[in-house]
């Protein structure tokens, strides 16, 4: 057992009068929060760059030391980005990166649960670290070929995709249900925090000298790799801690837990395959949602930045400041959908109702957000709020929720592997979104938001037969309730 302890914790001094229990939760929701948002924050600054990689003006002047890198001195675009095709060389960069971390997720879920998620989840930040640092590296060697940056992001696509099995089974090993879609709505906004720390830090370099962009961030994912393996506890009873409780009273009556299925045959703790995985009740419906939801927020994550310069007159860093406030945004909705969900006992229906305004908030923002600064603020909040928030609690609570359920009888071995199928089904549609945007943005941003609208009513879809059975609880357990009501008047009657 000693030697399942990191090194780390082993060297720490206990700390006299505090509940251990309480002392690593805490530890662990803060330290895998921190892990997450640098995950996010090297990922974000792609999104900043594009403005100079194909700039609308050239009215910035540039160094001296940057006139040699381009191919002549009257030109401010960073080959190969300086032609026509521009949109669709950028696009391609996100596809490369999206499209590899997809199909990295759905091998990192199964490898997950099968090594040491100290081990994996280090190993993979340390090299996403070396990745990001290395596009920012082809700034300062003048390196102009296009495959040497679709190359770093194919394999930056894939490391990354370590990331969040590994950090949503751990969460899910030391949290029980309770309260859990609220806990892991706060904890979730790592990803929007990571968002707003990449875009301030890569708009720090944008205009000067962009691969610094790439290279911070990369040395912070790198350096907080190296504290994950010295440091996190994937499970509770590596240091005798107590194991969570997973189900609550009434558990089994909840709609996305009932299916008539035959429970999935398995061995206590023993990882199971993705075919098990996919026939836990729920977990399609919520992996095809996910996939039009995550379309949506990844092209606000990658092309925000350049719709703003585009349609305002704001450079390249005070357009990537503006975009953080969607993120802003995406942490309150995030937290918002945890809270309701986990007063409702609705997942799926609180879901479908912020996907149903997120629809008009969208057209409105295209519409009157670039009017003037206080439109733009205060739409792009909203925005965010109605966006990430049903992405934020699929990816959290939804996920720890199938992770754990009912019919794996106390297998907490499916974390990752649930985990990486739904974000895995999500990331393949957040590597359309992006990729269409720079092949649609071309004939005008009007048919960039028509299509996000369009995917936005597809992710409600999904969700009908899982809201219609939500419903039916609601009114089920109303009758319940009305029921004892009476027999509690009549019981006093008799008494009286």
């Amino acid at each position: 057992m000693a030697r399942s302890v990191p090194l780390g914790i082993r060297l720490l001094p206990a700390l006299p009068g505090v509940d251990r229990n309480v002392a690593y939760k805490f530890f662990i929701l803060v330290f895998t929060f921190f892990c997450y948002m640098s995950y996010h924050l090297s990922r974000k600054p792609i999104s900043i760059v594009k403005s100079v990689l194909h700039r609308k003006n050239c009215s910035i002047p540039l160094l001296p030391t940057e006139v040699a890198k381009f191919d002549n001195s009257t030109d401010c675009d960073w080959a190969p980005f300086n032609h026509g095709d521009f949109a669709t060389l950028l696009g391609s960069l996100d596809l490369a990166y999206l499209f590899a971390y997809a199909v990295g997720m759905f091998f990192s879920g199964h490898i997950a649960e099968r090594m040491n998620l100290r081990h994996f989840l280090s190993l993979g930040m340390i090299t996403s670290g070396i990745l990001t640092a290395a596009f920012g590296m082809g700034y300062f060697l003048g390196i102009h070929m296009l495959w040497y940056y679709i190359l770093v992001q194919i394999i930056g696509g894939l490391v990354q995709s370590s990331g969040w099995p590994s950090v949503v089974a751990c969460v899910g090993n030391w949290y029980g249900k309770g309260k859990r879609g609220l806990i892991m709505g706060i904890w979730n906004s790592h990803t929007s925090v990571g968002n707003i720390l990449g875009s301030l830090i890569a708009g720090v370099w944008v205009n000067h000298a962009w691969g610094w962009s790439f290279i911070v961030p990369g040395i912070i994912i790198g350096c907080l790799g190296i504290l994950v393996f010295f440091f996190l506890v994937p499970e509770p009873g590596a240091v005798n801690c107590d194991r969570p409780v997973h189900h609550i009273a009434g558990e089994e009556e909840e709609p996305l837990m009932r299916t008539g299925d035959d429970d999935i045959d398995h061995k206590k703790d023993e990882a199971i395959s993705l075919f098990k995985a996919l026939m836990i009740p729920g977990v399609i419906e919520f992996s095809l949602c996910l996939f039009f939801a995550k379309l949506v927020s990844y092209t606000f994550l990658f092309w925000l930045p350049k719709y703003i310069s585009y349609k305002t007159s704001y450079d390249a860093e005070v357009a990537g400041d503006l975009s953080t406030l969607f993120d802003v945004g995406g942490i309150v909705g995030g937290i918002t959908a945890g809270l309701i969900s986990d007063f409702t006992r609705g997942r799926a229906s609180t879901c479908c109702v912020m996907l149903l305004l997120a629809a008009p908030m969208m057209f409105l923002y295209n519409e009157y957000g670039s009017i003037n600064y206080a439109h733009s603020v205060g739409l792009l909040l909203i925005c965010g709020f109605f966006v990430n928030g049903p992405y934020a609690l699929i990816t959290t609570a939804v996920s720890a929720d199938l992770g754990t359920h009912k019919s794996l009888k106390g297998n907490s071995r499916a974390l990752a592997s649930v985990t990486a199928i739904i974000d895995g089904t999500g990331s393949i549609g957040a590597a359309i979104g992006p990729l269409l945007t720079g092949v649609i943005s071309p004939t005008g941003w009007n048919n960039v938001f028509w299509m996000l609208i369009a995917a936005d009513g597809l992710a409600m879809v999904f969700l009908i037969r899982l809201v219609t059975k939500e419903i039916q609880l609601w009114r089920l357990t109303g009758c319940t309730r009305q029921i004892d009501d009476v027999s509690v008047n009549v019981n006093i009657q008799n008494t009286l």
